[in-house]
């Protein structure tokens, strides 16, 4: 497997997790790293996640990783900044943390494979796309179900 296989296998990974997510959150891409033998894909979500939801959307992702036999080797349940990573079946790490004012974070590690030009995703963003721009901003997208309460 090539770069571009990889940063493919990546996106799929991405697509599949955010499909199950419903309601849908929107979401951008995130900057792709390339190291020396790797590549890491990313995506934003700029729904606003209202701390009672955070727990919720940790959950349908954990179950969802699980479901798909990814091996589960962090869990991280600050209640700020929660996280958890994971690993699929052909070596891929794989994580969702929170940050600041509850944006969430999804990102794809891949394991080492054949260097080679590495393309932009070809997933269709589901909020604007930040292009040129230094720093993503916070989430700004309202969602009834996502940026509310608990209750």
């Amino acid at each position: 497997m090539d770069m571009q296989a990889a940063a493919e296998r990546s996106d799929a990974i991405l697509d599949a997790v955010l499909h199950e997510i419903r309601p849908e959150l929107r979401w951008t891409h995130g900057p792709t790293t390339v190291g020396s033998c790797d590549v890491s894909r990313r995506r934003v979500v700029m729904t606003e996640i209202s701390a009672e939801r955070r727990g919720n959307l940790l959950g349908v992702v954990d179950r969802f990783w699980r479901e798909s036999e990814y091996r589960m080797t962090v869990v991280n349940n600050d209640a700020e900044f929660p996280a958890i990573y994971a690993r699929t079946n052909d070596g891929f790490g794989v994580r969702l943390r929170i940050g600041g004012e509850g944006q969430a974070f999804f990102q794809v590690d891949t394991p080492c494979v054949r260097e080679s030009e590495v393309a932009d995703s070809t997933s269709r963003a589901t909020a604007p796309l930040y292009e040129g721009a230094e720093f993503i901003p916070r989430p700004d997208i309202h969602s009834d179900f996502w940026s509310g309460g608990g209750g």
